[in-house]
């Protein structure tokens, strides 16, 4: 069992080489261990009083050797990211001189950290409530700006702030039915159609912050949009133009593309997953010059399966041929864009409606492309543009309060015993506690600290 009271450390900073370096510890043992290593002369033991909010100059010593020379910054309880004394060793960003440090801090008596427990102790202390902890998470691995605010949205208080507001209004209500229930005599039952009015303004609050989850969902987990189409159709370099770089080999030879190539670009604050694929086509027979080719082709499919937008590419030059009205039969049902390519070749017109013609050479079209895939995306978006965004843990519990309710409500229309609806609005606070974690178990607290890296 982790002991919440020892002092920890470890390493802050991604490990490689880079130019700082940075290594934490927490707890009430830190300025101690701070004070045996760290000294202003390089050759001697020279001691440093640390000051609250200062940056103090000096050197990593052990046993008389400079090991390097660094910043030290210490934050005083409970002013503090955690609440407890913290100290920041900021050195040089070597691989060993970090791990050096770091090894040095454990030596003289600090545990190394386990995941997320600077954020947990952060929570712990009630420095965070634990949506603003996820929050932190979030940021960290956010792959857009669009995300990114969201997340420091959060982190300011932003979803607590709307939880809050929504748990007030449920405590009011169950405490004007309550009193009624306990003091029969001084208080008479609120009217059943004032309770029905208050749940159903509670449950669409709750609506709103459900229907943030898609988009939340997305822009955490990405999307992905896969360029499908026979050989030689123009997919590789749709892929390349969209990009902006040349990431795809392009050759007038059919086939050139083997494998799936896949980059990450943001388009309208989604991180967005572009693959490009082998070309599709019917081989009357696998044989040993086919038989690569027809691997490529079952990758093409199976990503074509998985993928959320598909943009099936023809060559406008040829026409749709009986290979492209295959493909477009197969995946005409999914979300997808008609995109016919080599436009600066020839004046046809597109044989299928709201086709997008497109030149990888001129770049006609191209912008229209980008436009085509962001409204795609938006129209999985069925959020109302909210402030904050939420996660699965907090999705499940922001249903299950509003089937709490839900079922209140409909007792509430048959006119039940309104002690009997109080115990459902009372289930529906527990379930909104639990995002903000004023009521939680260890086991989902430990998995959602589980998912943060060491350090953090």
């Amino acid at each position: 069992m982790t002991n919440l009271y020892d002092t920890i450390t470890a390493i802050s900073t991604p490990l490689g080489t880079g130019g700082v370096g940075i290594i934490r510890l927490s707890g009430s043992d830190c300025t101690r261990i701070i004070g045996e290593i760290f000294s202003k002369n390089p050759k001697e033991k020279t001691p440093i009083t640390l000051h609250p909010m200062r940056m103090h100059h000096g050197w990593i010593v052990e046993a008389g050797h400079p090991v390097d020379e660094v910043i030290v910054l210490y934050f005083k309880s409970p002013n503090s990211y955690t609440g407890e004394d913290i100290a920041e060793i900021h050195c040089h960003g070597g691989l060993n001189v970090v791990r050096k440090i770091l090894n040095l801090t454990i030596a003289k008596g600090a545990r190394l950290a386990e995941r997320g427990e600077f954020t947990k102790r952060a929570f712990l202390n009630q420095k965070l409530d634990l949506s603003q902890a996820e929050a932190v998470l979030d940021l960290i691995h956010s792959k857009t700006d669009i995300f990114s605010g969201l997340s420091a949205n959060n982190l300011s208080g932003r979803l607590s702030q709307y939880i809050a507001e929504i748990k007030q209004e449920t405590f009011d209500l169950l405490s004007k039915i309550t009193a009624a229930i306990d003091f029969p005599e001084d208080v008479t039952e609120p009217p059943y159609e004032f309770i029905e009015t208050e749940l159903e303004k509670i449950i669409a609050k709750l609506n709103r912050a459900i229907a943030t989850f898609s988009n939340s969902n997305m822009m955490r987990q990405g999307i992905k949009v896969t360029i499908a189409g026979k050989p030689n159709a123009g997919k590789s370099s749709l892929f390349n133009s969209l990009l902006d770089i040349n990431r795809a080999i392009v050759t007038n030879i059919a086939g050139t593309t083997r494998d799936a190539i896949e980059e990450t670009i943001d388009i309208a604050g989604v991180p967005t997953t572009l693959i490009d694929t082998a070309g599709i086509r019917e081989l009357d027979n696998i044989s040993n010059e086919t038989y690569v080719e027809s691997i490529g082709i079952d990758i093409s499919k199976k990503y074509i399966e998985d993928s959320d937008i598909i943009i099936f590419v023809y060559d406008l030059t040829q026409g749709m041929k009986d290979d492209d009205k295959k493909i477009y039969q197969d995946i005409k049902t999914k979300t997808h864009i008609i995109a016919a390519s080599k436009s600066d070749l020839t004046n046809k017109k597109p044989e299928l409606e709201n086709t997008v013609i497109f030149s990888s050479i001129t770049k006609q079209g191209i912008d229209e492309l980008k436009k085509k895939i962001e409204e795609k995306i938006l129209n999985k978006n069925d959020s109302d543009n909210c402030d904050f965004s939420i996660n699965i843990r907090q999705y499940e519990c922001l249903k299950s309060a509003k089937n709490s309710l839900e079922i209140a409500l409909e007792a509430t229309k048959k006119e039940e015993l309104q002690d009997l609806i109080s115990i459902d609005i009372k289930s529906a606070l527990l379930a909104l506690d639990e995002i903000t974690g004023e009521v939680i178990t260890d086991e989902i607290l430990n998995n959602i600290f589980d998912n943060f890296c060491i350090g953090k």
